[in-house]
């Protein structure tokens, strides 16, 4: 457990340092607890001192880091970039999205030109899925994406049926097309921007139906991009329908 908690403190110490404090924050956060539990399995006073002094180090810079994200937000300039470099894996929809989505999104904007294809409509799927799970008051997601002249019957199809599935958790789904839109982001009602360079489609395809990473996408390789995430303190519900 100790180098568990080691190794997600030394990636905490780096998302710092490169200034991607909501990142950092979560790892904090997480290696913290492995050390409380540390504490709490030995009998060794010790290993209990030390654990315990580990931990409270690291909760103070938590809380600092906590301190700057909330300064930057209502200042309106909070930015956090990330790159993903080819080949790397770790950055599915719960990492990237994940400590964003909470009981405060009321309402979700998604701009992705290519949610046409199948792989692409799943991707969406799995964003919602995950909204679903976390945002407890979410009440509308609505996609703004191009139509795809070669299968617009079962692109439509898709949405539709994403559409019924939401209805039943009592979100409303609406989606528009347009045959001009090129930025690639998700707005979330409590503020936060993000986006990313390729859109939902970051992930290479898996080499094969039974492999790692096939399911998970925690597990599966991505293509190079990068993601911008921003705070700006007022975001309307209106934007909707326009």
């Amino acid at each position: 457990m100790e180098s568990a908690a080691a190794s997600i403190l030394k990636r905490a110490v780096e998302r710092d340092n490169n200034k991607q404090y909501t990142m950092a924050f979560v790892l904090y956060q997480e290696g913290v607890q492995i050390l409380l539990d540390s504490m709490k399995e030995t009998k060794d006073p010790i290993r209990q001192k030390h654990f315990a002094t580990r931990a409270s180090q690291y909760l103070d810079r938590a809380e600092k880091v906590k301190d700057i994200i909330d300064k930057q937000k209502a200042s309106g300039i909070y930015r956090e970039l990330i790159k993903i470099e080819t080949g790397s894996t770790g950055y599915g929809y719960g990492t990237v999205f994940g400590r964003f989505l909470d009981a405060t999104v009321t309402y979700i904007r998604i701009e992705d030109p290519y949610i046409r294809m199948f792989h692409q409509c799943q991707n969406l799927v799995r964003l919602c899925e995950l909204a679903v799970k976390k945002c407890h008051a979410l009440s509308k997601i609505f996609l703004i994406t191009t139509l795809d002249p070669e299968d617009k019957k079962n692109q439509i199809a898709r949405l539709e049926e994403l559409k019924q599935s939401l209805s039943s958790h009592l979100i409303s789904f609406e989606f528009n097309f347009s045959d001009t839109l090129h930025d690639r982001q998700i707005v979330l009602s409590n503020g936060w921007i993000i986006k990313i360079g390729r859109g939902l489609d970051y992930f290479k395809a898996p080499n094969g139906k039974f492999v790692l990473g096939s399911c998970d996408l925690e597990l599966r390789p991505c293509s190079e991009t990068t993601i911008d995430v921003f705070h700006k303190s007022q975001i309307k519900n209106e934007q909707s329908a326009t």
